[in-house]
């Protein structure tokens, strides 16, 4: 399965239980995660793979910069890690 499907059923999957979902296109720090859920004021990030895809160097580096400074991080390789 393609990591456009699965990001655009997670994106389904966490608007539905409220959260406010950015996918993540392009900015001025590559290598960030494909998502950013924002709900209740709190923020978190989702990476989105397929089952054979494996993270950057650069890739783990900004999860862990994020985790560093106190945001939840995750990486879905399938549907069902939603």
């Amino acid at each position: 399965m393609r990591e456009s499907i699965i990001q655009s059923k997670a994106i389904k999957h966490f608007e539905l239980k409220g959260y406010l979902v950015v996918k993540i296109i392009q900015c001025n720090k590559n290598g960030m995660p494909d998502l950013m859920l924002l709900k209740d004021g709190k923020t978190f990030f989702i990476e989105c793979k397929t089952e054979k895809g494996k993270l950057s160097e650069l890739q783990k580096y900004r999860h862990e910069q994020l985790q560093e400074h106190g945001f939840e991080v995750r990486t879905i390789y399938k549907i069902q890690d939603i």
